[in-house]
């Protein structure tokens, strides 16, 4: 399952035995029999940061598309209920996705929009264009083939079916997710099998954030809106997104929380934070200039707008509401505050911030692993693994350049590439980098260049803390793999050596 789209089973037994004892305190026992363990979904938001490509460098605006827990493809235009294993998926609509007929939107299952790959542990670890190209073809050969066969769907860079593959390859994103009833995503999955899938896109009245704004007002009506003010009468993701929040946030029994998948590092340009239309103006230096020169007396009213009405951070909504339990816990407060006990408010914070941390780290937390990490460079170095720390900057470049990618027989990513040293193999994906077959020096400086990016980068472009210790698990990992692999090579010198001299005696 993907990354922080689990739910920890203490929480699911603690929410359970919590239902479970309500209902027998009101005398129910028998009804709590039929309720206790009770099936859930999940609908989320999501909300794609913005790529430095066509009228996104302008508008900053990102994409918006939904998050299903319990509905899955039934080929790219039909739904149908996930069966066991599947994890869900996304539907979303672009401007054209390239395919005949032209349609509205297509749903991918989750790990293929997420990573690019049917199952999460063939995600990729690194990111760049001949990578992303190779898993968006082989979705298509896959499953794509009925609608997409010309060249205006298979080579075409307009051809926006492939957002929908390995997004996180391309830019980081957040999910904004409540609760759903067994009776709500059939009703979703019988209304969008019975309507027509007819492209209609509009960037004004019916772009990815209209959809989004559809979709989720069929399970919660009234929950998403536009922002009039702050983005110029058109639907934006982040308005979207911020109205989706509130409105979870009103409603303690969603179990809001929200998740976070940062962008894989590599070769593409790195996702910029979404912004509204007032945001981008107020931030943005290549608009005010003309804004001060052509609508001067407009400006402090936009500044004004943006400041008091259109601030949104999905970051620090990543901070606050990391997961269910921590957003409860924030409703547990508030009633302890409202009944003045002191004592259970500092222990419910105290329990929010163990609750923040395990999902987010703490900054004690990020500081040792930088200073760990610094070592192991520096060891790195020393050893003759790395010719100095600046090379790991490079290294993405020269895996793109140097290298071709290929999938093995299970989705997994492979690099081949060749240098002075001859050919090497090495794996890019999280269950291969450490295989056999994979060069262990190789293996080693990719996993060193990726955490050494991750531990770099801002909050909204790095992992969270649970995906920063998998990746720490490989480090280390492939740090022994590697130094021992150096080893024995170096004793396999010294025998050949001694084998040599005493061959010369004789």
């Amino acid at each position: 399952m993907p990354y922080g789209l689990q739910r920890p089973l203490y929480a699911i037994v603690k929410r359970a035995r919590f239902i479970c004892a309500k209902l027998a305190l009101c005398g129910v026992a028998i009804a709590a029999l039929s309720i206790c363990p009770r099936a859930y979904g999940d609908v989320g938001v999501i909300l794609n940061e913005s790529l430095d490509t066509s009228v996104a460098r302008i508008t900053g605006s990102g994409h918006s598309a939904v998050y299903f827990s319990r509905i899955c493809p039934d080929g790219p235009v039909k739904l149908r209920m996930c069966r066991a294993g599947e994890h869900g998926s996304v539907i979303s609509n672009y401007t054209s996705l390239g395919e005949s007929p032209s349609f509205e939107w297509n749903i991918v299952p989750l790990d293929v929009y997420v990573y690019g790959v049917a199952d999460a542990r063939n995600r990729p670890l690194v990111g760049t264009e001949k990578i992303k190209g190779l898993l968006e073809e082989k979705y298509r050969e896959e499953h794509l083939e009925p609608y997409c066969e010309g060249p205006s769907c298979v080579s075409s860079n307009k051809a926006e079916w492939k957002e929908m593959v390995g997004a996180d390859i391309s830019r980081s994103m957040y999910v904004f997710v409540v609760e759903t009833t067994l009776q709500q995503d059939q009703e979703l999955i019988a209304k969008f099998n019975s309507m027509p899938n007819e492209n209609h896109f509009n960037g004004f009245t019916r772009n990815c954030a209209d959809f989004t704004h559809d979709v989720i007002n069929t399970y919660f009506p009234g929950a998403t809106h536009r922002d009039y003010i702050n983005d110029f009468g058109m639907t934006s993701p982040k308005a979207i997104a911020h109205s989706f929040t509130r409105y979870a946030l009103k409603h303690p029994g969603a179990r809001f929380r929200v998740l976070h998948f940062a962008q894989v590092p590599g070769t593409i340009k790195r996702s910029s934070e979404c912004r509204s239309g007032t945001e981008q103006l107020y931030h943005s230096k290549k608009l005010l200039v003309p804004m001060a020169l052509f609508a001067d007396h407009e400006l402090p009213v936009i500044a004004a707008s943006y400041i008091l009405t259109g601030r949104f951070n999905p970051e620090r909504e990543l901070e606050e509401h990391p997961s269910a339990e921590a957003t409860e816990i924030e409703y547990e407060i508030r009633d302890a505050k409202s009944e003045k006990d002191a004592p259970l408010t500092q222990e419910l914070k105290a329990a929010r911030g163990d609750e923040r941390s395990r999902f987010l780290g703490t900054p004690q937390e990020w500081k040792q692993h930088r200073a760990d990490l610094d070592s192991m460079i520096d060891e790195a170095v020393r050893m003759e693994v790395i010719p100095d720390r600046a090379y790991l900057d490079r290294l993405f470049k020269y895996i793109d350049d140097a290298g071709t990618p290929s999938t093995g027989k299970n989705g997994s990513v492979w690099m081949s590439l060749t240098d002075n040293d001859g050919k090497k193999d090495v794996g890019v994906s999280a269950n291969n980098i450490l295989a056999q077959d994979s060069d262990a020096s190789l293996a080693y400086e990719i996993l060193l260049a990726r955490v050494n990016r991750m531990l770099k980068s801002p909050k909204h472009s790095r992992e969270t803390m649970p995906q920063l210790k998998d990746d720490w698990d490989l480090l280390q990992r492939a740090r022994v793999r590697c130094l021992w692999s150096r080893v024995q090579s170096t004793t396999a010198v010294v025998h050949d050596d001694k084998a040599g001299a005493t061959a010369n005696k004789n």
